[in-house]
């Protein structure tokens, strides 16, 4: 009587029931199969964006960490150098010199103070109206003794050292000096000044 709706274990199912059963399964099968497809996508997901998100950090890190390298030189450059006080020496070449130029020897009231040997390169930026730093220093106001020794070749393959000693006034205020380097031509003056 209420056991209408309940088969026995001995009744066999019919084609339709089987097959909704297979039908069923096949769903339970596939979802599983897609659950194990799915999860590990997500748990790549996860650790990529959490990579990405420590590269973009480390390069935010690094931007700062440069920023703050280029605050602290202008900021030791201000302590070192104090623009009362500060003169800096620049070489140059005159235009159209084609002179080999092997060392530059800068000395400042007696002392040397900076001796730069040149490459091929360095000799070859110059003769493009490049300007070199050779030397900043602090020095007193007043006159000042500037020796410029220039070692080379002449363009015609004969070795020269030129030397010549300058007078400087430094006043307040930052002193910047040209030191501009030509040919040993006949009457040609080898080293000049110039005031910036």
């Amino acid at each position: 009587m209420g056991l209408q709706g309940y088969r026995s274990k001995h009744e066999k199912l019919g084609p339709i029931e089987v097959a909704n059963m297979f039908k069923v399964l096949k769903v339970i099968i596939l979802g599983v199969s897609a659950l194990f497809l799915i999860l590990p996508a997500y748990a790549q997901e996860a650790p990529k964006e959490q990579t990405k998100g420590l590269d973009e950090q480390v390069q935010e890190i690094k931007t700062d960490v440069l920023s703050i390298a280029a605050e602290l030189n202008q900021l030791e450059e201000k302590l070192l150098y104090p623009s009362d006080t500060q003169i800096a020496i620049f070489v140059s070449v005159a235009e159209g010199e084609k002179f080999r130029l092997d060392a530059v020897d800068i000395g400042l009231d007696g002392k040397s103070v900076a001796h730069h040997l040149y490459t091929f390169k360095e000799l070859e930026a110059l003769q493009k109206a490049g300007v070199q730093r050779i030397y900043v220093g602090n020095v007193r106001t007043g006159e000042h003794a500037l020796q410029v020794t220039v070692i080379g070749k002449s363009e015609g393959g004969s070795d020269f050292k030129r030397e010549e000693s300058f007078k400087i006034t430094k006043n307040i205020g930052p002193k910047l000096v040209g030191v501009v380097l030509a040919g040993t031509g006949i009457g040609s003056k080898t080293i000049t000044l110039k005031d910036w």
